[in-house]
């Protein structure tokens, strides 16, 4: 029996979970209107009501996904420490988010970008590069700390961290899950660390 009618925000909220878990388990190319309202437990034509097309419940999602990672990222030392520090802070506590979510938000990034739909994959790219712009800004106050080298190309280090970052996710989604996340981002910070800290 279908749900009783719930306010918009709810229902847009329970929509946009059911399509994730959907991507997550099928993938995006499995993802109708049909089998959302299935797992929602409601008709097709109340998810119309809230939203137009399937692209624009992947676009809300999008956002969505957007929202809590540079949320994840913004999350900084409680002494408010600047330093490199502070950068392996909040890169380790944005790897915990995704362990306790089992990466998801990377790969339903991964999946709305294998759609090839080009509104879809730029709404991706300006995201992406939205967390970019905050990893720049924590090591341009880094680099202002005397931390890292005061002429440190910051473009190419964020470059570097969300590249580890999302390597280290991938291989941990396709070994099942079959290691600690927490743990192995350890090592792979003694290397950022030695390639971002400022020389004697």
């Amino acid at each position: 029996m279908a749900q009783k009618r719930k306010s918009t925000t709810i229902r847009k909220q329970q929509i946009i979970e059911a399509a994730r878990k959907l991507i997550i388990k099928k993938g995006s190319e499995h993802l109708t209107v049909r089998s959302i309202a299935k797992e929602v437990n409601i008709t097709e034509a109340a998810i119309y009501r809230h939203f137009r097309s399937k692209r624009e419940i992947l676009s809300f999602l999008m956002s969505y996904i957007s929202e809590t990672m540079l949320e994840e990222i913004d999350k900084r030392p409680p002494d408010g420490n600047v330093s490199l520090g502070a950068i392996n802070y909040v890169l380790e506590k944005h790897l915990s988010e995704i362990e306790q979510r089992r990466g998801m938000s990377f790969q339903v990034i991964a999946e709305i970008l294998s759609l090839g739909d080009k509104k879809l994959n730029t709404e991706v790219y300006e995201s992406i590069n939205k967390y970019l712009d905050r990893l720049k800004a924590i090591l341009s106050e880094t680099a202002r700390a005397g931390d890292v080298e005061e002429n440190l190309d910051v473009d190419a280090a964020a470059l570097l961290c969300f590249g580890a970052i999302q390597g280290l996710v991938n291989i941990w989604a396709l070994s099942n899950y079959g290691f600690d996340l927490t743990e192995k981002y350890k090592s792979l910070w003694s290397v950022l660390h030695r390639a971002l800290v400022k020389r004697a």
